[in-house]
């Protein structure tokens, strides 16, 4: 990765034309050949940039640019589009190159996963009584992501989401349809647990006998050890 900080216009031509008058920004020239402009706000958003496939070369600047004081000038073209990106830099205050290496990705924290994970251990979370019996049960149309047991015995099929919406509700309404016809199991009842559950998605499950669970992702791992709140 290449990091110049530098005084210097932009113009931008392609679907639309845009221009960044004379300021100090930073440019970012990725191994992957996009190059960013940002300013120092604004978030991560850059103000300008182009997208890869493209290529960039640098070159030195004609003669008005340069009676106008421009030192370098970066031309990028896009490689499938007529999109062009000319920056013309007047002064650089720092440029200097990085070797990153191959990034292993984002790991995300409180993901489906960590949560059935997390619930699996701390079953008690539904109720006193409560049992796991496995994670990840297997039906003919998907696996339930828990099932357990409630104090009586009785199964309990729970599908977890980070966020709660109607789509989730109907995926539990059909392994309930499809567990509820298997003598060993039933009568299978419905928990939809997740960390936020949309008015309409509580709505739907109540009105189909199936109880809704908020999950607090930090009590689960222990950093909260207060007592377990149902909503």
């Amino acid at each position: 990765m290449r990091v110049v900080i530098a005084t210097c216009s932009v113009d931008y031509e392609g679907r639309l034309n845009a221009h960044l008058p004379l300021a100090t920004r930073l440019l970012i020239v990725k191994a992957d050949g996009s190059v960013l402009v940002h300013s120092d706000g604004g978030s991560y958003k850059p103000l300008n940039w182009m997208a890869p496939p493209c290529a960039m070369a640098e070159v030195e600047p004609d003669e008005t640019e340069a009676a106008e004081g421009v030192v370098a000038v970066w031309n990028v073209q896009h490689a499938k589009t007529e999109d062009h990106l000319r920056v013309r830099l007047h002064e650089v205050h720092h440029d200097s190159s990085h070797e990153l290496g191959v990034d292993p990705g984002l790991v995300k924290d409180g993901v489906e996963a960590h949560l059935q994970k997390l619930l699996a251990e701390h079953i008690e979370t539904l109720g006193e009584g409560y049992s796991l019996v496995r994670r990840e049960y297997m039906t003919a149309i998907g696996p339930v992501d828990i099932l357990a047991r409630d104090e009586t015995g009785a199964s309990i099929a729970v599908e977890i989401k980070r966020r709660g919406e109607i789509d989730g509700v109907e995926q539990l309404t059909r392994y309930l349809e499809l567990m509820n016809r298997d003598p060993a199991l039933r009568p299978v009842t419905g928990v939809f647990a997740a960390q936020v559950i949309k008015p309409q998605a509580r709505t739907l499950a109540e009105d189909r006998g199936i109880r809704c669970v908020t999950l607090d992702y930090e009590e689960l791992k222990g950093i909260d050890t207060s007592l377990h709140r149902l909503f």
